[in-house]
């Protein structure tokens, strides 16, 4: 199998990154100009701030998917379509925001960087796991569509939780996909932004050193990662009063995006870093990650602008690899995580409906968690290899929408863009689903988190279910 390496490249990378919180003086910036016959002003070659913007088109994006009232969908589609496909000035930052004592110190997306949106950088790749071979753009904006007719970007009926689809889509189909399948693939190529060459006329980086900038800021990590711990890292993202020392390492008060924020990638990664403390089985993607990107700076800076040598070339393609297949099990740790999540929230909503009970709060939850199940599974896809059968498998057991209570599924969308709904799977096969992907998680990309693990339960499931064919229609 092609993910047979997977594990001892960890294994390796856990060698050389054995200690994650360990204080380490490596910060991803001020990098030398290294480019021949450069006549500038600039100090360092260190440029990403593009990608940092659409991190907060991202982010800016999320918040108002989930916005809206239903009373005026053209205009608040109108506003997400602004954060998504255009690249107008003027758009506020609406999150990241400052939150009391955890200061931010820019206001528009403009002061990050100028005339840039999501839309363009979007994989146009016929996104499988939804009905109609939707393109991701496409895809997007026909989420995008449904969220403005939706209270609070939520369809009940159907089962949706439309900003975190288009959250955790985004996180895979945008800057997961173009760091792993354009970046650090591709743009590693002898031909492809020669070192030798600055990126563009008059810029004070390089093709590759460039290339490799840009892969780093779409992980979304603060430069100073490295002296941190994943807890940190973590809380930096939720933005926590005492987390503005960590974040503030230029300690001018306020917390500058471009450098010192965590975004969704290495929020993640972070997370089940932190989370699996004392628990026996620590991840430490956060670290590695980072860790090969700042290596492959170093190599690139090494080189002081000369062309790559084929050696030197294979060397970054290793810290390349290390970064995708570590990037790649930070999205299956949280598809692993979400399938629990909705595998928990169905046991509770099957009790509550013994007991004729109220189910619309658990109800949500379990249309959120469904959500964001269904886009980081998306996401997972997004990379730059077919993940073929296991894809396949993946897409058939979540399905296009979540099971409901009263057993319907959606099962199509018509040429109008209306939902077709059919009778689903029983409760009890759906949850097996949900089990069954996260084993799928373990054998396919080994994950190690595993936080909401419900795969003990797989056994006593199937022997319920009588070992009907439809319980194993995976």
């Amino acid at each position: 199998m092609r993910r047979s390496s997977i594990l001892a490249t960890t294994m390796l990378t856990a060698l050389v990154f054995s200690s994650p919180a360990a204080a380490d003086d490596r910060v991803y910036a001020d990098f030398p100009v290294t480019v021949k016959g450069y006549t500038g002003s600039k100090t360092s070659s260190v440029s990403y701030s593009g990608q940092i913007a659409r991190h907060a088109l991202h982010d800016s994006l999320k918040k108002l998917a989930g916005s809206g009232d239903g009373s005026s969908p053209e205009d608040l589609k109108t506003r997400m379509m602004a954060y998504f496909a255009k690249s107008d000035a003027g758009r506020d930052i609406l999150a990241p925001k400052s939150k009391g004592p955890f200061v931010i110190k820019q206001s528009m997306i403009d002061e990050i960087s100028k005339k840039k949106n999501l839309g363009g950088k979007t994989t146009k790749a016929t996104v499988t796991g939804m009905p109609n071979n939707m393109t991701g753009p496409e895809l997007v904006e026909f989420w995008i569509g449904k969220a403005a007719q939706t209270k609070g970007g939520v369809d009940l009926a159907n089962g949706y939780n439309y900003s975190q689809l288009i959250s955790k889509f985004i996180m895979g189909a945008v800057s997961y996909n173009q760091a792993v399948d354009g970046y650090l693939d591709e743009y590693l190529g002898p031909d492809k932004k020669p070192n030798d060459k600055p990126y563009r006329d008059g810029a004070p980086y390089t093709g590759k050193e460039h290339a490799w900038d840009e892969a780093f800021g779409y992980f979304g990590t603060p430069a100073h990662t490295m002296q941190l711990t994943s807890r940190q890292v973590y809380d930096i993202a939720k933005k926590k009063s005492d987390a503005l020392a960590a974040a503030d390492f230029n300690k001018d008060g306020k917390v500058d995006l471009k450098t010192e924020m965590t975004f969704g990638p290495a929020y993640y990664a972070a997370g089940f870093d932190a989370s699996v403390y004392d628990k026996g089985n620590a991840t430490s993607y956060l670290h590695t990650i980072t860790g090969a990107f700042l290596d492959g700076r170093h190599l690139l800076t090494d080189v002081k602008g000369e062309k790559l040598t084929a050696a030197q070339r294979e060397q970054l393609r290793a810290y390349a690899k290390v970064i995708g297949e570590n990037w790649e099990k930070v999205l299956a740790e949280a598809v692993f995580k979400y399938a629990g999540s909705v595998y928990k929230d169905m046991v509770k909503l099957q009790t509550i409906i013994e007991a004729n009970g109220d189910t619309a709060k658990v109800e949500r939850n379990y249309i959120k968690h469904w959500g964001e199940l269904k886009g980081f599974s998306l996401a997972l896809q997004t990379g730059k290899e077919n993940l073929g059968e296991t894809a396949t498998r993946l897409n058939r057991m979540i399905g296009y929408g979540p099971l409901m209570i009263n057993a319907s599924q959606v099962v199509d969308i018509d040429n109008a863009g209306n939902y077709v709904r059919d009778q689903g799977s029983s409760w009890g096969e759906y949850m097996l689903h949900m089990a069954k992907v996260q084993q799928l998680m373990i054998d396919t990309f080994k994950v190690q988190a595993r936080n909401n693990d419900v795969t003990g339960n797989m056994s006593d499931l199937a022997k319920s279910l009588g070992g009907t064919s439809s319980a194993e229609n995976d």
